[in-house]
């Protein structure tokens, strides 16, 4: 069998979800785990975060999948529903759902007569990011058509997302608009992605929705996930296949983006972008052979990439190679390649087979 797999360990899921408690003490937790859970396995990781007080998707397949599972806390439709079909669903299984606009606020309201039971709302203000959600103008009105409709349980949470949370200029313009806007009520609240658990407590309220945290990346570009004491979750590995001695001035791989200065061996391996790896990872980026840092070079291809033996005489065929994971966080790969953490792991390909320990 090909050797590229990747494995997803439980005990460093549980262990970051404890580090949001301790982020968040007062708060409860909504895990985020849409995008299958940040390409880690739905099923796979939510074993690892069953103490979590809901979960956040994107699909209703997703919700599903989740309730047929046996997951009984509170699980939200991040996008809410898009057809009167979705909505029943919801309805017929206990599936919250966010409320973003106009057409879903109707859908619920002439839906009334036929749902069974009513739903739980979280109802969405857009305070600046300008993706989704009522503005500030319009937000109460809103409000109050929710808690007129039958179709609707009394408990409805306010929310809002925040754009740069992860960056100096934080959430605090943001918050403002949403304080403002909710002034007076005592609806829950949620407020705070992974980026504003980490760092702005003042967004915290009644629920959290950590993604990328639970998953031992970094969710503010430039800091380490471990300054944060999360874990990785996902280790992405794979062995050396052949290796190669080149002499100077012979080249690696397509384009022949890499030249050798002197003779010097070269560790081909096997995995590339077909497996998920980013193909436009430069030379340089960081990769770990028999547990020893290393660097890629050359262009990655399909199948496989080029790995710098330079510094490791005793490596060779059957060398044991991390992509990413316990030695190379995936967030020093995603810097390198001019992306982010969570692209690479949402982007691990189909074929690559997953092992799940802790």
């Amino acid at each position: 069998m090909r050797a590229t797999q990747a494995t997803v360990n439980l005990a460093a899921l549980r262990h970051n979800l404890s580090v949001v408690r301790q982020y968040a003490p007062h708060s409860k937790v909504l895990a985020v785990v849409k995008a299958d859970a940040y390409g880690h396995g739905l099923l796979r990781a939510t074993p690892g975060l069953e103490d979590a007080d809901g979960f956040g998707v994107l699909r209703l397949s997703e919700a599903l999948a989740l309730r047929e599972a046996g997951y009984s806390q509170t699980l939200l439709l991040l996008e809410g529903v898009f057809s009167a079909d979705e909505l029943m669903a919801a309805a017929e299984h206990a599936i919250s759902i966010v409320v973003h606009n106009e057409q879903q606020l109707q859908m619920l309201e002439q839906a009334a007569p036929q749902l069974q039971h009513p739903l739980q709302v979280f109802l969405k203000m857009n305070s600046g990011m300008n993706r989704l959600g009522f503005r500030p103008d319009a937000f109460l009105a809103a409000l109050e058509r929710l808690g007129a409709c039958s179709a609707v349980k009394s408990d409805i949470v306010l929310m809002t997302h925040f754009a740069t949370a992860d960056d100096e200029r934080g959430v605090a313009p943001a918050l403002d608009i949403f304080l403002r806007g909710t002034a007076g009520l005592s609806y829950p609240i949620s407020l705070a992605n992974s980026a504003a658990v980490l760092r702005h407590s003042t967004a915290h309220h009644d629920w959290v929705r950590p993604g990328i945290m639970l998953y031992g990346a970094s969710p503010v570009t430039g800091v380490a996930a471990a300054s944060y004491g999360l874990q990785p979750v996902m280790q992405l590995t794979s062995e050396v296949i052949a290796v190669q001695e080149l002499k100077a001035g012979e080249t690696l791989g397509y384009g022949a983006r890499f030249t050798a200065e002197d003779e010097m061996r070269v560790a081909v391996v096997a995995c590339g972008y077909a497996d998920g790896y980013p193909r436009h990872a430069p030379n340089g980026t960081p990769i770990a052979i028999d547990g020893r840092i290393s660097q890629t070079l050359g262009r990655v291809s399909m199948d496989m990439l080029f790995a710098d033996l330079r510094h490791l005489p005793q490596a060779g065929v059957g060398s044991k190679v991390e992509l990413w994971g316990q030695t190379v966080p995936v967030d020093a790969v995603a810097e390198a390649s001019g992306t982010v953490g969570y692209e690479l792991l949402c982007a691990v390909a189909p074929r690559v087979p997953f092992k799940v320990v802790g």
